[in-house]
C-alpha cells in the first residue's frame, strides 16, 4: 500500500507534508530551522496529536544543534526556554508535552554540550521510530474488529498524516486490508478543516482502500439507513478519569453510536494518555472563528457575525467501548 508520510528528519533538517495544501497539492516543507517548526504546528500545517509529538521531538532537535554556548547548564536553560515555546503553541494535544518530557529527560543526562547535542537528536529520532511501531501494534490488535465485507466510520484524520506514520485510526484499517478483508470506510468532513475530506480520503484512496465523504451532520441518516459494522476515532489526549478529548464531532458521533448500538472505539498510543490529568485541568483549544467562517479564503457567513470555535470535544469514558493501544484493548479509564 501507498501510505504517505507526514514528517521525516532528513540530513538534518526536518521535511513536513504541508496538509492544508492537500489533496490538491503535494507541498513539502524543509527547514533547519525550530521556530518554523512551531509555526507549522501553530498554523496546522502539521497536525494530529501524534505528529505534534513528533514535530516537537524534531523541533527541539533543530533548535538544539543550533546553540553555540559552550557551557551545559546555560545550554540546557536555552533548552528548557525554547520547549516553552513548543508547549504553547498548541495547549491540548498530549504528545506535545509528553514529547517535551521526554527529551528534557534525556537531556539531563548529558555531561558536556556536544553530548547535548548528540543525546537530543538520537531521542528525537527515537521518539519517531516508537510512534510508528505503536501505530502497527495498534493496526495487530484493533485489526480484529473490522468484518470483512464490513463497513468502519471515523472522523477527522487519525492516519499516516497525524503520524510519523500509519495512523492510530487508520491502523487497523490498513493492517485488516493487508491481512486481505476487504471492507469500506465512510469518513466525516470533518469541518471547519475538513481533515476528513481532504486527508482521511486522500490517504485511503493512496491506500486502494474504497472511501466514502460524508457530511458531519448527515451522520444520523447514516447510521439508521446504511449498516455501520464500527467507528473508530483517534484522540488527542486521554485523560486519567477516562475522558477522550479529540477533534470536534467526535462526542456527537459517540452518541449516535450509542443510539444504534455501534461499537465505538478510540485508538491512541499511551504516550497520548495524560495519567497525571483530569478532565477538569485540560485547557480545550479555542481557535480564530474565521478558520470557521472562511472557507479557503471565502467568507460564508455575513459579515458583521462573529463565531464560536473549539477545536476539540469531550467524549466521556461510558460512551467509549474500548481504547485500542499498542499494548492492547482497554476499557477507560485505564487502571495503571
Amino acid at each position: 500500500m501507498k501510505i504517505p508520510r507526514t514528517i521525516e528528519w532528513v540530513d538534518g533538517k526536518v521535511r513536513i507534508l504541508n496538509q492544508l495544501k492537500l489533496p490538491y497539492k503535494l507541498e513539502y516543507i524543509e527547514t533547519s530551522s525550530y521556530k518554523r517548526v512551531i509555526r507549522a504546528i501553530k498554523k496546522m500545517e502539521i497536525r494530529g496529536a501524534p505528529a505534534i509529538g513528533v514535530a516537537t521531538a524534531y523541533g527541539l532537535a533543530l533548535a538544539v544543534t543550533k546553540i553555540r554556548i559552550k557551557n551545559l547548564e546555560k545550554a540546557l536553560k536555552k533548552l528548557n526556554s525554547i520547549a516553552k515555546e513548543f508547549m504553547e503553541s498548541r495547549p491540548t494535544a498530549y504528545n506535545l508535552f509528553w514529547a517535551v518530557n521526554k527529551i528534557l529527560d534525556a537531556a539531563k543526562t548529558a555531561k558536556n554540550v556536544d553530548d547535548l547535542k548528540d543525546i537530543v537528536v538520537k531521542k528525537a529520532l527515537e521518539i519517531a521510530r516508537l510512534d510508528e511501531e505503536c501505530n502497527r501494534k495498534i493496526g495487530e490488535y484493533g485489526e480484529k474488529l473490522i468484518k470483512d465485507g464490513g463497513r468502519v466510520l471515523t472522523i477527522c484524520n487519525a492516519g499516516s498524516l497525524a503520524t510519523s506514520y500509519y495512523g492510530t485510526a487508520t491502523a487497523p484499517m490498513y493492517r485488516a486490508w493487508e491481512k486481505g478483508k476487504r471492507f469500506e470506510v465512510i469518513v466525516m468532513e470533518t469541518r471547519p478543516y475538513l481533515q476528513g475530506a481532504r486527508l482521511t480520503a486522500f490517504e485511503l484512496k493512496q491506500a486502494g482502500i474504497p472511501v466514502k465523504v460524508i457530511t458531519d451532520n448527515m451522520i444520523g441518516i447514516v447510521m439508521r439507513k446504511i449498516k455501520i459494522d464500527l467507528v473508530v476515532t483517534g484522540a488527542d489526549r486521554v485523560t486519567k478519569d477516562g475522558y477522550v478529548i479529540n477533534k470536534i464531532g467526535t462526542f456527537p458521533l459517540s452518541l449516535v453510536a450509542r443510539e444504534f448500538s455501534v461499537p465505538f472505539y478510540v485508538a491512541a498510543p499511551f504516550s497520548t494518555i495524560d495519567f497525571n490529568s483530569t478532565i477538569d485541568d485540560v485547557k480545550i483549544e479555542e481557535r480564530d472563528p474565521k478558520e470557521m467562517l472562511y472557507i479557503f479564503g471565502k467568507r460564508i457567513v455575513p459579515e458583521g457575525v462573529g463565531g464560536i470555535y473549539f477545536a476539540f470535544d469531550i467524549t466521556p469514558p461510558d460512551l467509549v467501548t474500548g481504547l485500542i493501544t499498542e499494548k492492547g484493548i482497554y476499557k477507560l479509564p485505564i487502571k495503571i
